[in-house]
């Protein structure tokens, strides 16, 4: 029987369970411990949260093997927490999300088990329109982690050409995540347009080691440059969260001057990154404030964009 103790958190009553059960075994992180992290990072992990859908990523047995993903997960919901139906065709029903604004819903999908977090791109104002578009770099085992690194800024260099703010921040796994922000002016499909353009400049630049192919089959040992982030539904995961691989690894805000030769994914984990958040404060925050206008940007670039 799971071991259960009650937990106030933000005046919500919590009923949670198994929190000395071991997540990262070389580590001794326990499950308590990433619930522990995620209420001393909520002030800045909250504003990538804040009412957008979370597609639960539940790791109940730590990274020993890959957990699942659960979307609808409204039933599972104390009556007091925010939940949005959306329909989903691919599913052929509406899916109940959960919508994770307050510390005591982002305790309860910790105790799910979630190590991850998985927000949407769009937030409820408008669902259809994302607050940021993605560039996901995804390397293959046959990639050096420089390799990334060169690739990410080859598209700064294209984006800083075309007059676009970008910001980049550790994938947590092996990869990079650059974001642009837009401040739900422009539909997924506008998005991911403009994105497939950027990747396909990026990836003339760099033949050798990169790929717009998504089938692995077609990527033959080189980096993918997943411009596909950019569909509604589509999740990854956000800024501060840990992901659930060896090491308790963050998704961690970067400086440019940062992402150099030398940067390494384990740099950024558990035991430091609120020492470097009291240090830099949130490297982030201009992907919710700043506003890019992605017409002059494809104009400037020679992206055909759709209407």
């Amino acid at each position: 029987m799971a071991k259960a103790q009650i937990a106030k958190i933000g005046g919500r009553e919590l009923t949670l369970t198994n929190q000395d059960k071991i997540y990262f075994p070389k580590e001794k992180v326990t499950k308590g411990d990433v619930l522990k992290y995620y209420q001393m990072v909520y002030k800045f992990i909250s504003p990538y949260l804040k009412d957008r859908p979370q597609s639960l990523r539940r790791n109940p047995d730590g990274i020993k093997n890959g957990g699942f993903f659960h979307k609808d997960a409204g039933d599972l919901a104390p009556s007091w927490m925010k939940t949005f139906k959306i329909n989903s065709e691919a599913a052929g029903k509406k899916i109940d999300y959960l919508i994770c604004n307050e510390k005591a819903t982002l305790a309860f999908m910790n105790n799910l088990g979630c190590i991850e977090i998985n927000p949407w791109n769009s937030s409820l104002g408008s669902i259809n329109k994302p607050d940021y578009m993605i560039m996901d770099i995804d390397p293959s085992d046959k990639n050096t982690f420089d390799e990334v690194i060169q690739t990410a800024l080859v598209i700064k260099k294209l984006l800083d050409k075309a007059g676009a703010k970008s910001y980049c921040k550790t994938s947590g796994s092996t990869g990079l995540h650059i974001y642009i922000p837009l401040h739900a002016q422009y539909t997924y499909t506008q998005i991911r347009s403009f994105a497939k353009g950027l990747a396909v400049l990026t990836q003339k630049e760099l033949p050798e080691i990169t790929t717009v192919e998504r089938p692995l089959n077609k990527r033959k040992g080189r980096i993918y440059i997943d411009y596909l982030q950019n569909r509604r539904g589509q999740t990854l995961a956000c800024a501060y969260s840990l992901r659930p691989k060896p090491g308790a690894t963050v998704s961690a805000p970067l400086e440019w001057k940062e992402v150099k030769k030398g940067l390494k994914i384990s740099d950024f984990h558990i035991g430091n990154i609120l020492k470097r958040l009291e240090k830099k404060g949130d490297l982030f925050k201009g992907v919710l404030k700043g506003k890019t206008d992605l017409k002059k940007c494809a104009k400037k670039l020679g992206i055909r964009q759709s209407s």
